[in-house]
C-alpha cells in the first residue's frame, strides 16, 4: 500500500481527548518491549515462569514484574497447573487473545521496515498451509482501505443513524 503524508493529513482526530482514546490505554496495559515479548511467547504456548525465563533470556525480576502487570491488566491469567497444584501457569485471556492482530501487524511492520525481509517461521492458515495476508484496515464489507479512504465521525452521530435505520426496518 502506497500512501503519503497528504493522505494522513486529511485524517484528523481531536488529539486533546487522550482520555477518550484507546491507544494510550492499550500502551499503558502492555507497558514496554518485554511485555510484547512475553505476549509473543504466550501466543507460542509458553506458560510457566521458568519457560518464559529460558525462552526470552529476561531477568527474573523484570519477568515477575511484567507478568504481574499483564495479569493485572487482564491480558494473562494465573492458574494452578492441573498436574501439579504448586506450579502456576500463565494463560492468555480473551482480552489477551484479542491482541493477536495487533501483534501480527507490528511483526509485519518490523519485517517490512526494520528487517527488510520476511522472518522465519512464517505464520500460515492451518486450513491450507498458505501464509496469512498482510494485516490491513478493512471496511465493514471487507474492502481493503488506505488512509485516504478513512474519516473520523462522532459516535453520537453514528448511534443516531443506527437507531434510525432500526426504526425504518420495523414494520
Amino acid at each position: 500500500m502506497g500512501y503519503d503524508n497528504d493522505d494522513m493529513e486529511k485524517l484528523r482526530e481531536p488529539l486533546g481527548e487522550i482520555a477518550l482514546c484507546g491507544l494510550p490505554l492499550a500502551l499503558e496495559a502492555m507497558g514496554e518491549r518485554w511485555s510484547f515479548m512475553i505476549l509473543r511467547a504466550a501466543f507460542n504456548g509458553v506458560r510457566h515462569f521458568e519457560d518464559f525465563l529460558e525462552a526470552l533470556g529476561i531477568a527474573r525480576n523484570i519477568l515477575s514484574n511484567r507478568l504481574s502487570r499483564l495479569v493485572e491488566a487482564g491480558i494473562l491469567k494465573r492458574e494452578h497447573c492441573a498436574d501439579d497444584r504448586r506450579r502456576i501457569e500463565y494463560r492468555l485471556t480473551p482480552k489477551g487473545l484479542d491482541l493477536l492482530p495487533a501483534m501480527l501487524a507490528l511483526r509485519q511492520w518490523g519485517e517490512k521496515w526494520q528487517l527488510g525481509v520476511p522472518s522465519n517461521p512464517v505464520l500460515c492458515d492451518a486450513r491450507d498451509g498458505k501464509p496469512i495476508a498482510p494485516i490491513g484496515i478493512h471496511a465493514h464489507d471487507n474492502r481493503v482501505l488506505s488512509p485516504a479512504d478513512l474519516m473520523w465521525r462522532d459516535r453520537a452521530e453514528l448511534d443516531a443513524e443506527e437507531r434510525e435505520s432500526v426504526v425504518r426496518k420495523i414494520p
